[in-house]
Formats: structure tokens, C-alpha cells, sequence
């Protein structure tokens, strides 16, 4: 399994706090695969919708804003990146004003329509090279890539994931409110899975693995054995 490499693509969705973005990472490391977090790409294009001073609910001017920003994904699992205009804004992206308006820039259909056609281009690089992509997001199984080799439905208590966002918050030097947390989470998870265009849902023929009582270490060994299981991995020598 050292060797192992992915073959295909790994899709995992779920509502936040699952942690999606943690296995996701570990996953793509441990198989020498691409990883890309579709829902940073959403973030992104929220913030730059904030500082344009554009109102979420404006459709026509969230629009125009998005479709002139340039959006660079760094697809290595060790050393993700999300650049807006040239500008690394990973840490910007996870702040309370995003959190609170990505929902309504991502309800956006031509938005989704915009994003989705930009992730499908970097999956298809990916895959190219040869190798495998472990993507993460809302509504890969179900729209990026309904032909994905796995796809994974993460899903974990309300409390369960508040309390990991929390501390997810604390650790990377923001404030931690978990009473606001979680009510952010029921919010985020009505309209996520509200919407019209691309709701957060269960693909029909993806897993469920539910993350509650299940550390990182715990749900990695669940998503390794899936993708063996499902004949996605290589032994990484010459032409895998």
C-alpha cells in the first residue's frame, strides 16, 4: 500500500464540518494523487463579491464580478493554494463575512455553471498526467463528476460539527464562537440543501460514512479500503 497510487477520481461531499477537507488532503498525500476544494473556490469568488461591494442577492452584478476575476487552484495536496488576481487568500476565504455570504454566491446558477466548467478542467489535467484526484466539495457526485470511480457522502452530527469548526477556527488564529458556530452550520445546511440549482445531496450510488464517533485516522482507514476495494489504485512503478 506504501506505493499505491490513485488511479481516477475520489469524490467526497458532504455539508461542512464532516471533515472533508482534512481526509481529503491526507487521502491525496497518502496516494500521490491531485486534491482540489471546490468549496474554496466558491469562497473565493464570494470574497472577491464582498470587496467589489456587491450585494450576494444581486445575481446580475455577482455575476459580472465572478466572471472577471482570475482564479488559481494549486492542486498539490501538501501545498494547496487559492489565489484571487495573482493574491494568495486562503486564510482571508475562511473568515466570518465569507461564511456568511458563500451560500448566496454559490446558489447562483451561472456561478455554479462558471466554477464547475473551471473544476472539471483541472480534474481533466489531473487525470491527464496520469494520476488520480481526490476532489471535495457540495455536488461532485452528483455534477463535477457524476462518473467518479467513489464517491463518498460525509455526513456527521450538527454539534459534532460545530465543535470542529470551532476548534478549526481557534487553531488558525480566528475567533471561536461555538453557539455561533453552530447555528452558522444549520443555516449552511438549509440553504445548501435548498437550493435550486445543485443541492447539497447524497448521489444515489455514493457511500454514506458517517464521521461523528470516527477520528481522522479512523475515516482515512474507511476511505482506503473503499478505494482498493473499487480497483482505483496503481503499484506507482513505470506506465501506472
Amino acid at each position: 500500500m506504501a506505493h499505491a497510487r490513485l488511479r481516477g477520481v475520489v469524490a467526497l461531499d458532504g455539508p461542512s464540518g464532516t471533515g472533508k477537507s482534512t481526509v481529503s488532503r491526507k487521502l491525496a498525500s497518502a496516494l500521490g494523487a491531485s486534491y482540489l476544494d471546490t468549496g474554496a473556490m466558491y469562497r473565493a469568488v464570494t470574497l472577491a463579491v464582498l470587496r467589489a461591494q456587491v450585494g450576494p442577492s444581486d445575481e446580475a452584478e455577482v455575476v459580472r464580478v465572478v466572471c472577471g476575476v482570475e482564479l488559481t487552484m494549486g492542486t498539490d495536496p501538501e501545498r494547496p493554494s487559492v489565489l484571487l488576481d495573482g493574491e494568495d487568500v486562503g486564510q482571508e476565504i475562511r473568515g466570518p463575512e465569507v461564511t456568511a455570504a458563500v451560500s448566496a454566491v454559490s446558489a447562483v446558477a451561472a456561478v455554479r455553471e462558471l466554477l464547475v466548467a473551471h473544476q472539471r478542467e483541472l480534474i481533466g489535467r489531473a487525470l491527464a498526467e496520469p494520476g488520480g484526484i481526490v476532489v471535495e466539495g457540495r455536488d461532485i457526485g452528483t455534477v463535477v463528476v457524476p462518473d467518479a470511480g467513489l464517491k463518498v457522502y460525509l455526513t456527521a452530527s450538527a454539534e459534532a460539527r460545530a465543535q470542529r469548526r470551532t476548534a478549526q477556527d481557534i487553531s488558525e488564529g480566528r475567533a471561536g464562537d461555538l453557539d455561533r458556530t453552530h447555528a452558522d452550520v444549520q443555516r449552511r445546511d438549509a440553504l445548501d440543501s435548498g437550493r435550486t440549482v445543485a443541492p447539497l445531496r447524497k448521489a444515489d450510488d455514493a457511500l454514506e460514512l458517517d464521521t461523528t464517533d470516527l477520528d481522522v485516522a479512523g475515516v482515512l482507514e474507511q476511505l482506503h479500503k473503499h478505494v482498493e476495494s473499487r480497483g482505483l489504485l496503481t503499484d506507482g512503478g513505470p506506465g501506472a
